[in-house]
């Protein structure tokens, strides 16, 4: 009886262990998308939800892959370094979410990079509202105000 039981439960955490190991390879399939995907996933997306009809979803994603360098991940980009999100932060250990004070130096850098994505992004509005008509634009910026004010996602899923 015991021998059974035993083999039970090796059985059972097996099957988690499985379980576990395919949902961190899904996870990681997701995180690894090509940046070219990701591109078109982000015009298509843009199209459905404002009522793009084909040219402006051909220009739209001549404009995203213009900008696709230069405003970072979300736009299919990468960030210096090759880093996700949070390839800067102390994730793990007992001083989980404290992040390590910057030098000046490393202030600067941050700054010009903030100030050149402020910059790409302003010329990208530009363009994209040649593209759209004005209501589509006007929804679109309402939209982008509507995530401004939500913060940063914390890794749910999107609509």
């Amino acid at each position: 009886m015991k021998k059974v039981l035993l083999a039970i439960a090796a059985t059972m955490m097996m099957t988690a262990a499985m379980a576990q190991d395919d949902n961190q390879r899904n996870g990681q399939d997701r995180r690894r998308m090509d940046p070219t995907e990701m591109l078109q996933r982000r015009t298509e997306r843009t199209v459905k939800d404002y009522g793009l009809n084909e040219e402006q979803a051909k220009q739209l994603l001549e404009l995203n892959k213009k900008y696709a360098d230069k405003m970072g991940p979300g736009m299919g980009g990468m960030r210096p370094g090759g880093r996700g999100m949070r390839g800067g932060r102390n994730n793990g250990g007992p001083d989980r979410g404290q992040r390590p004070e910057l030098t000046e130096e490393q202030r600067k850098e941050m700054e010009a990079n903030r100030k050149q994505m402020q910059e790409s992004m302003k010329q990208y509005d530009a363009e994209l509202q040649k593209i759209m008509t004005p209501e589509q634009y006007k929804a679109y910026q309402a939209d982008m105000e509507k995530r401004r004010q939500e913060g940063p996602r914390r890794g749910g899923p999107r609509n």
